[in-house]
């Protein structure tokens, strides 16, 4: 059963069933390993992030399980016939929900280093203060995280701003973007997280906005690249 090519407009739940469909017909089975992503993207003729949230889905589905360092394998057929995210669900794919906020609180960044005021700053200060103290502890600071972002936008001053990122981080709460986190997030990851988010608030403590754009925007390239890292070890 060949791969077909894909329109990229069709994102990772078109491609996650046409993978499913080559489990289901047994072109995979059960504890086989699935084509690297590289591969898969090439005959699908789509990105490597589209593949890669596919994946996430069907593991969240149960059908694959994702081994980092290894690869990704044919977990179970109970998968069929489950949750089926990559058909019913609602949320938006990690790396359309990542382009978004780069889009959105790149300019809440560069409007806050306009527009706030010094308690505000100082509360923006306090959730990252609050993220480095979670990851010493090494408890994931993903609360103080949201709460760094939401100052960012409150600093606007701006009700539908805040509104809008509240929305993006709801959606960051869903099944795929939480699975992602649990393969990438680590000591290391969050160590370079917050440096990335200092230098957000250093451009809004300085009244920078252009630093303070750019400095969010290269925020959310990094986490890009964090959660695209090969995990098939090849």
């Amino acid at each position: 059963m060949p791969l077909t090519s894909i329109e990229p407009r069709r994102l990772y739940r078109q491609i996650a069933e046409q993978i499913r469909g080559l489990i289901t017909s047994g072109e995979y089975a059960v504890g086989a390993r699935l084509p690297p992503e590289r591969d898969l993207a090439r005959q699908l003729r789509v990105s490597r992030p589209s593949v890669r949230e596919a994946l996430i889905a069907l593991e969240v589905e149960g059908l694959v399980e994702v081994r980092v360092g290894s690869g990704i394998y044919v977990h179970a057929a109970s998968g069929i016939g489950g949750l089926h995210v990559s058909n019913g669900g609602h949320h938006a794919g990690p790396f359309d929900l990542i382009r978004a906020r780069k889009a959105i609180e790149g300019e809440c960044a560069a409007l806050a280093a306009k527009e706030a005021k010094r308690p505000q700053i100082a509360e923006i200060a306090e959730a990252l203060q609050q993220m480095e103290a979670d990851a010493l502890k090494m408890a994931q600071p993903l609360e103080a995280d949201r709460l760094f972002h939401l100052r960012v936008a409150e600093a606007t001053n701006n009700v539908a701003l805040v509104h809008v990122v509240m929305g993006l981080w709801e959606e960051r709460g869903g099944p795929l973007f939480t699975k992602l986190h649990h393969h990438f997030d680590n000591p290391k990851s969050w160590s370079a997280a917050i440096r990335e988010h200092t230098a957000v608030l250093d451009a809004i403590r300085g009244h920078d906005p252009e630093l303070a754009r750019v400095s969010m925007h290269q925020h959310m390239d990094q986490a890009s690249k964090r959660f695209s890292k090969s995990w098939d070890g090849r």
